[in-house]
């Protein structure tokens, strides 16, 4: 678009979800101000900010107090969430893990009541650090049912993706149920993930199960609260990155 182009909000939210569309703007760039689009729009920035939040609602933009205007991710439902690893790598990040603790132990209640297994009946359990772009973004807390077991308890540590290594064993399986909520940072989520105790997390319960039915693992994700955000969309969720890379 030139200074000549007409320069309607509806024509700036055009050329800018073009640009967003081809990669001029990538996930998590940050748009040029609202100043400096007004002048290449040769336009008012009321304008510019008119067509910024269109496309917000269309959620292509997010803003940020002290950030600006940043590209966010288009949006997957909860029916379709693809694993950490796999949605990591579809933004273009690097992504890792590392279990930090792993123990066998008899299941309790609620483990026994979604894992569908007997009460005490011996699970494996662990804790995993996640990480994007090297820095620790959620704790991962998983329960595994006792069929998993020969393939869990041989993962190395740093194991890039469980979802890869179950599905190279010959066990596939596909995220479920989903719960998401605001808590508090624990003692042990402040130091696996470098925060205060008590900052603000979002918590996503879940289930992972084979797609004939039996459910594999449940588990309790808990994300830094300003890299990860989770949309609602009419009964649907998505997953937002809001972090820019450095």
């Amino acid at each position: 678009m030139t200074p000549t182009d007409p320069v309607s909000g509806p024509a700036i939210a055009a050329d800018l979800a073009r640009r967003i569309a081809d990669g001029t703007y990538p996930v998590g760039r940050r748009l040029p101000s609202e100043q400096a689009l007004a002048e290449t729009y040769a336009t008012t920035r009321a304008r510019v900010r008119t067509a910024l939040a269109a496309l917000a609602r269309r959620g292509l933009l997010v803003s940020r107090p002290n950030s600006g205007w940043l590209v966010r991710n288009q949006a997957q439902t909860v029916g379709e969430m693809r694993s950490f690893s796999l949605w990591a790598a579809e933004q273009g990040r690097e992504f890792g893990g590392r279990i930090v603790r792993r123990e066998c132990g008899g299941a309790s209640g609620w483990e026994a009541r979604l894992l569908g297994v007997g009460l005490g009946e011996e699970v494996m359990r662990f804790t995993r650090v996640r990480t994007l772009d090297g820095r620790a973004v959620m704790v991962e807390r998983s329960t595994w049912a006792p069929w998993v077991l020969p393939v869990i308890a041989d993962l190395p540590e740093d194991v890039p993706s469980v979802f890869g290594a179950l599905h190279a064993a010959g066990v596939p399986v596909v995220l479920g149920d989903h719960r998401i909520e605001a808590v508090a940072a624990s003692s042990d989520d402040a130091r696996l993930l470098g925060v205060r105790r008590s900052s603000p997390l979002l918590q996503v319960s879940r289930t992972t199960a084979t797609d004939t039915g039996p459910v594999a693992e449940v588990a309790v994700d808990r994300y830094v609260a300003d890299i990860v955000a989770f949309d609602v969309r009419a009964g649907d969720a998505s997953r937002t990155l809001l972090a820019p890379r450095d």
